[in-house]
């Protein structure tokens, strides 16, 4: 009782999951979007967008076009 499975995540939701973000992206390229506010993983809003083709990219949350994206979400 209480072990955990091998391999189990840990520490990997423990920090910031966006060390590097894009700038412009195509709307139409995106198939979903997540929003992590900040928390005690990460101190910074991080946004990952799933592209159409499977990649994952982080979104600066400052840019213009992701806070328009930001606010239709909401």
């Amino acid at each position: 009782a209480g072990r955990r499975a091998a391999g189990a995540p840990v520490a990997a939701e423990l920090r910031c999951q966006c060390l590097q973000t894009v700038q412009g992206i195509h709307l139409k390229n995106i198939q979903n979007v997540v929003l992590t506010p900040p928390g005690p993983h990460c101190e910074q809003t991080e946004v990952i967008a799933t592209l159409k083709n499977g990649q994952e990219v982080c979104l600066n949350p400052e840019a213009p076009l992701v806070k328009r994206l930001i606010n239709k979400m909401l």
